[in-house]
């Protein structure tokens, strides 16, 4: 695969107003992201993997082909390098509303409505002791939606599940603008998910 590159935003830092805040836009992604894809890339010099042949989400899901002495760092940083970019392609300027068509049948199946859906993630998410994230994914094993959380920055891929939408409650995702109130934060942020993008890997991983 070669070296990891940050990925670049796919708005500007100023996109999400007034829902997340500028400043911690630009913090969150050019100094935090970037140090979780410096950590992966030190850590597969490490261990002579820098040009694995997989992509980090190979990697994710089979940790235990990762020497032992190298795979708690390849958890974090590779678990902190992919679920931020999947954080940041999961939202957009002018998001929100509700997720349609198969997705949006999934979540009335498995959770009721979507406001049931959004009460158990919110809440399980607000509620994450410490750092953390919460997320949708798809069970490919019994081909269903659920609803799940992770310690620090360990994936979902990790447990062999596809994170469809994740929402970041580490402290930097948030502070600046909410302090201490992650619940005001968690409930601000649905205003700029992205249905279509959460959608699309949805259908992907479904079909």
């Amino acid at each position: 695969m070669g070296k990891y590159e940050l990925p670049p935003l796919p708005y500007s830092y100023d996109a999400l107003e007034p829902y997340i805040d500028e400043a911690t836009m630009k913090i969150h992604h050019t100094k935090h992201h970037q140090a979780y894809t410096d950590g992966l890339n030190d850590a597969l010099v490490k261990i002579n993997a820098l040009s694995h042949k997989n992509y980090i989400v190979g990697i994710l899901s089979d940790m235990a082909t990762v020497p032992e002495n190298a795979r708690d760092a390849i958890n974090f940083y590779g678990g902190g390098y992919e679920n931020h970019r999947t954080f940041w392609d999961s939202m957009k300027p002018n998001g929100g509303g509700k997720p349609g068509g198969r997705l949006a049948d999934e979540i009335g199946v498995y959770f009721g409505s979507f406001d049931e859906f959004k009460k158990k993630f919110s809440e399980g998410t607000v509620s994450i002791q410490g750092s953390g994230w919460g997320w949708l994914v798809y069970n490919q094993t019994y081909a269903k939606v659920e609803f799940m959380t992770t310690q620090n920055q360990t994936s979902p891929w990790t447990q062999r599940r596809v994170p469809l939408l994740g929402l970041d409650v580490w402290e930097h995702a948030y502070y600046l603008k909410y302090q201490n109130k992650r619940a005001s934060y968690v409930e601000s942020w649905w205003n700029v998910v992205n249905w279509s993008e959460v959608e699309e890997r949805f259908l992907r991983v479904s079909s």
